[in-house]
């Protein structure tokens, strides 16, 4: 898990870090295939906008559509390492926006790096996404 620094935020850090370290949790699930831990983070109705995806999926529902059929042809990635690097979170007020980069390494390649934005919006207290935004980077 990256417990990597903040570095910017303009709040004054209390909503940034719970943010942050909800994006850790997140990407830490994923690798020990804990889906409903990582699902956790999701808002209801998140969209989904990656390189590698087919189109925008923008509901949670069209999310699992995609992740129960590429899980059941076995094309799940095996990743040793899924961190978010180079952390900027703004919050302001109920909403935060959330920059990084995701470093994923696969066992037998090169690491992948993604340009990731995420949108949070504060609801009962609990930091959800409601979009998410990935562009794999050449390197």
């Amino acid at each position: 898990m990256n417990t990597g620094a903040i570095d910017s935020v303009t709040d004054s850090g209390t909503d940034a870090a719970a943010i942050a370290a909800g994006i850790d949790d997140m990407y830490d699930a994923f690798l020990t295939a804990d889906r409903a831990r990582f699902d956790r983070h999701l808002h209801a109705e998140v969209t989904t906008w990656e390189t590698h995806l087919p189109g925008p999926l923008r509901t949670r529902s069209e999310l699992d559509a995609y992740r129960d059929g590429r899980d059941g042809s076995g094309a799940r990635p095996a990743l040793d390492r899924l961190a978010a690097e180079d952390k900027r979170i703004d919050v302001w007020g109920d909403a935060g926006v959330a920059r990084y980069v995701l470093v994923a390494e696969p066992p037998d390649g090169p690491a992948q790096h993604s340009r990731v934005t995420d949108v949070f919006r504060r609801v009962d207290g609990d930091w959800f996404i409601v979009h998410h935004h990935a562009e794999l980077l050449a390197r």
